[in-house]
């Protein structure tokens, strides 16, 4: 017996930020969350430059124009964090 499996990559459909967490909600219906410390750049940024982003493609990545900031939906799903997030930590 076969069976038929469809692979779909989740985009996002909408993002925000709180004080303390990135959440990006998925075409799929998966809501993921993770720290903003994850992401250094974003975590210094005033909410008026968070709340300024753009979706990439149909919605594979996030990008912040006034922080250089982008960041991939698969990324996020993997738990990676920013370069510079690591870095401070060695």
């Amino acid at each position: 017996m076969s069976s038929l499996t469809v692979n779909t990559i989740p985009h996002a459909t909408q993002v925000r930020c709180t004080s303390e967490e990135l959440v990006v909600s998925l075409n799929d219906g998966r809501v993921i969350s993770v720290p903003l410390v994850w992401f250094p750049r974003l975590a210094r940024a005033k909410p008026e430059q968070l709340s300024d982003f753009e979706l990439l493609g149909e919605g594979e990545g996030i990008h912040w124009p006034g922080l250089d900031e982008d960041i991939s939906v698969l990324g996020l799903l993997e738990g990676r964090k920013s370069v510079e997030y690591r870095a401070s930590r060695t």
